[in-house]
C-alpha cells in the first residue's frame, strides 16, 4: 500500500462505524466495510492490509480499496460503497412494452398451453413483434406478469439392493446409448388418466387488476386416458387420448404407430413401464392372430424396473405436457381435450425441442450403488 494512503478517523467517525457494526449483524457488506475502517485506522489499531483480510476473511484487495476510497473520496463514501448513478443495464422493456407484456398475460394461452410459463410468454413476445429478442429471466422481472419460474423434481428408488432392478436399468440405459437407427428406432411411451370437468358457468375474463375468475363450482364428465409417444433422439412426440387405457386401447394405439409414422421401419424398441396392460397378449385381444403376431414381431420390449419410471423419458414428456398443457384447465370432453394436446405436440415439434440424455451405466453404477448387490465369494 502506499504510504500516504493512510486512514485517520476522528472519534465522530469511529463512533458510526462501531454504531453500524451494532445495528447491522451478520455477513452486512456495510459492517464488514465499517470494521475494516475501525482496524486500519492509523490512531488505532493500524493493522496491515493482509491481516485484515484474513481476520475478515475478505480480499486485500478489497481492504485496500476501501482505505484508498476513505483517504480519496471520503469516509461516507468508504462505508456505504460506491453507489451506481444509474442501473447498471439499460432496461429492456421501456413502459409501453412492459404494457403490453401484462396484456399478453392476462389474455388466454395459446391452444396447446394449459398456462403461461416464462419461457412460453418470452417467446410470444418475440413472436407478436414486441421486441426482437428476450429472456424469460427478463419477462419474470416484469412487475406484475403473475409468472414465476419454479420446478420440483421427483425421484423413487429402491432404498436398499434390488438385483432385478440394477439390470432393468442398465437394460434402459444401454437402449439409451445406442445410436440413431432409422430401420430400428428409439420409442418410450407412457399414459395417464385425466379427469374431465366442465364448467358450470362461463369465467370472467381477466384485467389488468385481476387474473380471470372461474366460478368454484364445476361438473365431473367422467375421465379419459393419454397416450403419449416420443422418440428422443428425433426431438419428436405425440399425444392422443381415448375413453379408456385397456389393454385394447394400448394395442390399438401402438399398432398405428407401427403401421403409420414407423410403417418402412424393421423394428422398434419400446421402452416402457411394466404395465399389466403393456403386454404381447393385448395385440391378440385387440386383431385376429396373423395382424397381432406381425406388429409383436416388429417389437422390442425394453420394460423400465419398479420404482424406476423415471427412466422412462416419455414420463419427462408426459410431465411436461401435464404442466404445460392440462394443469389448471377444465376440458369437459374428449374431442377438447385431443385438441388441445395435439396442438401442444405440434408446437413442440415445431421447435425441434430434443432430449439430451446423460446419464450412462458408469453413472448409475458408481452413483447408485446402493442398488446393486453386494457379491461375496
Amino acid at each position: 500500500m502506499d504510504e500516504e494512503v493512510v486512514v485517520w478517523l476522528t472519534d465522530e467517525e469511529r463512533t458510526i462505524c462501531e454504531e453500524t457494526i451494532d445495528r447491522l449483524a451478520g455477513s452486512s457488506q456495510k459492517a464488514r466495510r465499517a470494521r475494516i475502517l475501525l482496524q486500519v485506522d492509523a490512531a488505532g489499531p493500524d493493522w496491515t492490509d493482509r491481516r485484515v483480510a484474513d481476520a475478515f476473511r475478505c480480499r486485500v484487495k478489497t481492504v485496500e480499496n476501501v482505505r484508498r476510497r476513505c483517504v480519496l473520496e471520503g469516509f461516507e463514501l468508504a462505508l456505504c460503497g460506491k453507489q451506481r448513478s444509474g442501473p447498471p443495464v439499460p432496461e429492456l422493456l421501456d413502459g409501453e412494452q412492459e404494457a403490453q407484456v401484462i396484456a399478453l398475460r392476462l389474455a388466454p394461452p395459446p391452444p396447446g398451453c394449459g398456462n403461461w410459463s416464462l419461457r412460453l410468454l418470452a417467446r410470444q413476445v418475440v413472436e407478436l413483434g414486441i421486441v426482437d429478442s428476450i429472456s424469460h429471466e427478463t419477462v419474470r422481472q416484469t412487475p406484475k406478469n403473475g409468472v414465476t419460474g419454479r420446478k420440483l423434481k421427483y425421484w423413487v428408488i429402491p432404498p436398499e439392493e434390488d438385483a432385478e432392478f440394477a439390470a432393468c436399468m442398465e437394460q434402459v440405459l444401454e437402449t439409451y446409448e445406442r445410436p440413431h437407427d432409422a430401420q430400428r428406432p428409439v420409442v418410450c411411451m407412457d399414459e395417464q388418466p385425466v379427469q374431465m370437468v366442465k364448467d358450470t358457468r362461463a369465467p370472467v375474463a381477466a384485467t389488468r387488476e385481476d387474473p380471470e375468475r372461474v366460478d368454484y363450482e364445476y361438473e365431473r364428465a367422467g375421465t379419459a386416458a393419454v397416450f403419449l409417444f416420443c422418440e428422443p433422439l428425433q426431438g419428436w412426440r405425440q399425444a392422443t387420448a381415448r375413453e379408456r387405457r385397456t389393454k385394447t386401447d394400448w394395442a390399438l394405439e401402438v399398432a398405428a404407430l407401427l403401421e403409420g409414422r414407423y410403417a418402412g421401419c424393421e423394428k422398434v424398441t419400446l421402452v416402457l413401464d411394466n404395465l399389466n396392460t403393456h403386454t404381447k397378449g393385448a395385440f391378440h385381444k385387440a386383431f385376429e392372430p396373423t395382424r397381432a403376431r406381425e406388429l409383436v414381431r416388429r417389437i422390442e420390449f425394453c420394460y423400465t424396473p419398479k420404482h424406476g419410471s423415471w427412466l422412462n423419458i416419455a414420463e419427462n414428456e408426459l410431465s411436461a405436457m401435464t404442466r404445460q398443457c392440462l394443469s389448471g384447465r377444465r376440458i369437459g370432453d374428449l374431442e377438447t381435450l385431443r385438441t388441445e394436446i395435439a396442438a401442444w405436440s405440434t408446437d413442440v415439434n415445431s421447435r425441434q425441442r430434443g432430449v439430451d440424455w446423460r446419464m450412462r451405466i458408469g453413472d448409475a453404477r458408481r452413483k447408485l450403488k446402493s442398488v446393486y448387490p453386494k457379491i461375496v465369494y
